[in-house]
């Protein structure tokens, strides 16, 4: 229904029937059981060409408005208060796929990250000198395509040349993850997560990585 919605151009049609469901379970159950299967089986689509641009376009926008919208409800504000760590995010060099940040950004600010978000086209050494400059627990890199995802490689690079690697840890995600898990360890990542939810789960596991090494 939703997927059918998206490709009729249907957007406000499609959020406020997310928007229903997620009113008779909650909004956890319909973004892991309905719109994040959705969205990787339109993105996988996009990726080999089945489907336009605009069909793209209008479920990213879909999934913005709906995630927004759960961000400000309780289910999400439960650890607000309570500082995690520092995670410098941004899109690598080459990346201008914004979406998945910017939801990483909100959930994460939301269970109490502090998110230090560098934007779009991001080259490594930026990565490694924010990283720094705010004592990052965390480094998480976002990378749509295979293409640009292999740009993480430098990230790793930096860390290793300024013997940051396993007291920064890197994080990394987006689409092209989904499709090869495989490529976390060929790139140097630490750990991905499946959805920009999962992204604070996630940092928690790599920031106890971190301390039980040292």
């Amino acid at each position: 229904m939703i997927a059918h919605l998206i490709n009729e151009g249907e957007k406000d049609s499609a959020v406020q029937l997310l928007l229903e469901w997620s009113t008779e379970t909650s909004f956890k159950e319909v973004i892991f059981n309905v719109l994040e299967p959705v969205l990787t089986e339109l993105g996988q689509l996009w990726m080999r060409g089945k489907i336009s641009l605009a069909h793209g376009y209008i479920s990213g926008k879909v999934a913005e408005e709906f995630y927004l919208m759960a961000a400000r409800d309780q289910e999400f504000n439960l650890s607000r208060n309570q500082h995690q760590g520092t995670v410098v995010l941004g899109n690598i060099e080459d990346d201008f796929h914004p979406l998945g940040r910017r939801l990483v950004n909100i959930y994460a600010r939301s269970a109490g990250w502090k998110i230090i978000d560098l934007g779009t086209d991001i080259p490594a050494e930026h990565f490694i000198e924010k990283a720094i400059e705010n004592k990052a627990d965390i480094i998480a890199v976002s990378a749509m395509m295979f293409t640009t995802a292999k740009n993480i490689i430098k990230v790793r690079q930096e860390l290793d040349k300024n013997s940051l690697s396993g007291k920064v840890m890197l994080a990394v995600g987006g689409a092209v993850f989904k499709l090869r898990p495989e490529l976390v360890t060929e790139i140097g990542g630490d750990g991905t997560a499946d959805t920009a939810i999962g992204a604070s789960d996630l940092f928690e596991t790599l920031l106890k990585q971190k301390m039980s090494d040292f």
